[in-house]
């Protein structure tokens, strides 16, 4: 087991041969993608990833991803601290070979002979972990200042409803 920061890039059929479980850090700021919708780039994400070879000797890879980020409450408009915990496992295919038999539960990976991109693929599996709508916990958000709704004057008219009419017509037997 390997605990220094995650390689840029990894053969996971060799690692897969040798049972090799990486576990590491990896600075969030270097994950340009991923801190576009983020409010700042301050963090680490920490990574652990599990390769084998399964019953059907097929190469396995067991991701499992944590960090915290900062995002724009949508409710309040403050900055909240959510965590994201991503899991995900992985087969890895030749590129274009028929994925049909493999097992269910898996996600295809398709790889050529180039090594795996493993930042990339730390991006997006938590790029695809970020909520929608990132917002508070509704007992902890506090609405905007301006935002709630104006109560009645007493200075304001009473308007009658245009429709009252037809609701006598619709009583009237004679109609």
């Amino acid at each position: 087991m390997l605990n220094d920061p995650i390689p840029p890039h990894v053969d996971p059929r060799k690692l897969a041969d040798r049972g090799v479980t990486l576990e590491g850090s990896l600075p969030l700021s270097d994950l340009e993608r991923l801190c576009d919708p983020l409010s700042d780039n301050v963090g680490t994400v920490q990574a652990k990833f599990v390769f084998e070879r399964d019953e059907r000797k097929a190469v396995v890879i067991h991701s499992h991803l944590d960090v915290e980020v900062k995002m724009v409450c949508q409710r309040c408009l403050e900055l909240v601290t959510l965590p994201i915990h991503s899991e995900c496992s992985y087969a890895v295919v030749k590129e274009g070979a028929n994925t049909q038999s493999l097992p269910k539960g898996y996600d295809v990976l398709e790889l050529g002979e180039d090594p795996l991109d493993l930042q990339a693929l730390i991006e997006e599996e938590l790029l695809l972990a970020l909520p929608i709508v990132p917002a508070h916990h509704p007992e902890e958000c506090q609405q905007p200042a301006g935002t709630d709704e104006p109560e009645p004057s007493e200075d304001e008219v009473t308007r009658s409803n245009p429709f009252s009419v037809l609701a006598q017509l619709k009583r009237d037997p004679n109609v």
